[in-house]
């Protein structure tokens, strides 16, 4: 029967509206033999690397020239993004430092969690004191911090106070009648009215009921401008300070724990003039926007490429239904999505969304510094991670890739069996010894904890810090930890390192002995064509019936 036959028979299974004829599977003609070897070279085409490609049609591989400029242009990028990051979060970290040095009462460079106060006396000389220096700020600060204003008018400091709506407690008598509703009352001083300490609470009309108290939260507004990008030549930032100064009674224990937190808003001055600077800022525009080009055509490529494999798979899996019937297992249907694709085609998207969030930082219309930088810094570190695909070509790196990729379905298995147990230590190291250590206080803290020592990390710390407890939970501690620390580093990670070396011992004995693990691999192996036997230029596009091995 002709070859064309043959090649209708195989198609009209993959296209079963075509307009070929179909022919009987058990006709065999000395065609068949052309129409496999065309279908096998256009596989062995398929896998090749893009340096083979070039060699056998003379195909210049753009997107291995596009890969490599991405990495200079995206690295570029992440690293001018950072100095301007790094600027701005050493600007908010010192600020917040001296928002807490000004109105927090003799605050001294500790941990927060510890500054408290104890008496009535100091909550009330603490808010005053807040009060009291919010109104001589421009006295008191070496920065440039100014009051905000509002349509001419400055916004002022706002006291709030929450408590239960009724309350009466007596602890001596074991009785309390409490009505759980919480009420809010909220006065407000405005700056350059100075009060006097001892005439405050009449003023304006304060006090608290610390049996029904819950909290006591101060909130104020203050604006500065970030003069260090202006020594760097870009835009001046001017920032407006959201701070609130918390006192915190909700468990009634006697002891008001007070924290100071920050909120910044980032804008662009309104009235600026700096030599040098639009010019500047113009040129990191245009080379966010180039970036963003090459990213979305690099998107393009390979989302073409991966459209492509899923098609030859495709046909693929019919020829061998229809050839040879035989079912192509789906590990060989996934030898032809080429992982490094989706890997780019992710790190493009980041990349193209985080340059965009850039330029409306670089513009000062957006402030949304943190997503910007997991955007930018995820899709720069994927590109380097792509980088090992190329790296992949030479064989004695390449058995390192085979490795890892051949061990992470086992890894997950195992690390699903073991995380079971982890979560079991995790869940008993809470509830027993949550009470007696700091580090098991939390569920999250525990899972640190845990997973420091697993690391070899605050060992000794550890086990010191449970020697003068209760004689049972010492015993029980000792237990917990030595059996932990036994099961995890001594058989859990050397089960782990061990699946790793066994996978990668099996690939290298596979690669010196040639052997062939799947059908796919020993079909293409039989095509014995070199890239530049000039074969490959022959071969044309596909087209209509023939489209499946042309």
């Amino acid at each position: 029967m002709s070859n064309l036959c043959v090649t209708n028979r195989v198609v009209s299974t993959v296209y079963p509206n075509s307009h070929c004829t179909r022919c009987p599977i058990s006709s065999q003609s000395p065609g068949d033999s052309k129409v496999v070897e065309d279908f096998r070279r256009r596989l062995k085409y398929f896998f090749m690397n893009p340096c083979e490609k070039y060699r056998a049609r003379g195909r210049k591989p753009w997107k291995l020239m596009l890969q490599i400029l991405k990495i200079a242009i995206i690295t570029f990028q992440l690293v001018s993004f950072g100095l301007s990051n790094e600027m701005m979060v050493t600007f908010k970290e010192e600020n917040l430092m001296v928002f807490k040095h000004l109105f927090l009462k003799e605050y001294k460079d500790q941990r927060v969690d510890r500054y408290a106060v104890y008496t009535k006396t100091d909550v009330y000389g603490h808010i005053y004191y807040v009060i009291d220096r919010f109104i001589n700020l421009q006295n008191l600060t070496v920065g440039n911090h100014a009051y905000e204003k509002i349509e001419g008018e400055y916004t002022p400091l706002t006291l709030c106070q929450e408590f239960f709506r009724k309350g009466s407690i007596s602890p001596g008598n074991d009785t309390f009648d409490i009505d759980p509703h919480v009420d809010k009352e909220c006065i407000s001083v405005y700056p350059l009215e100075p009060l006097e300490n001892k005439t405050l609470s009449r003023d304006i009309n304060f006090s608290l009921d610390f049996k029904r108290l819950l909290s006591v939260n101060i909130y104020l507004t203050l604006k500065a401008i970030n003069l260090q990008t202006v020594r760097h030549h870009e835009l001046p930032d001017c920032y407006a300070f959201s701070i609130i100064i918390m006192f915190d009674n909700r468990a009634h224990s006697g002891r008001i724990k007070i924290n100071l937190e920050n909120n910044v808003g980032i804008n662009e001055c309104k009235d600026w003039n700096v030599a040098s600077t639009s010019g500047k800022n113009n040129h990191l525009l245009l080379f966010d926007s180039f970036v963003i080009l090459a990213c979305f055509t690099s998107l393009i490529l390979c989302t073409r490429s991966v459209y492509k494999g899923s098609q030859l798979q495709f046909h693929y899996t019919a020829f061998f239904h229809t050839y040879f019937g035989k079912t192509v297992p789906w590990s060989e249907r996934m030898e032809f999505v080429n992982g490094w694709y989706i890997l780019i085609i992710v790190s493009d998207t980041l990349t193209i969304a985080g340059s965009a969030l850039k330029i409306g930082i670089q513009t000062k219309d957006l402030t949304n510094y943190d997503v910007c930088s997991i955007l930018l810094g995820t899709s720069t570190m994927l590109v380097w991670v792509g980088v090992i695909r190329y790296l992949g070509f030479f064989k004695k790196y390449n058995i390192l890739i085979l490795a890892l990729r051949a061990a992470i379905p086992n890894v997950i298995r195992f690390s699903c069996c073991a995380g079971l147990i982890y979560l079991g230590y995790c869940f008993c190291g809470w509830i027993v010894l949550g009470p007696y250590h700091e580090k098991f206080r939390t569920l999250d803290k525990v899972t640190e904890c845990l997973f420091s020592l697993i690391n070899g990390d605050d060992l000794y710390s550890t086990f010191q810090k449970m020697r003068e407890k209760r004689y049972m939970v010492w015993l029980f501690s000792r237990l917990y930890l030595y059996s932990f620390l036994s099961l995890f580093i001594y058989m859990v990670l050397s089960l782990f390192i061990a699946l790793i070396t066994d996978t990668y011992e099996t690939i290298k004995q596979h690669q010196k002995d040639r052997v062939l693990v799947s059908q796919l691999k020993a079909f293409v192996a039989e095509c014995r064509d070199q890239p530049d036997s000039g074969k490959y230029k022959m071969d044309k596009e596909p087209t209509c019936c023939c489209y499946c091995f042309g």
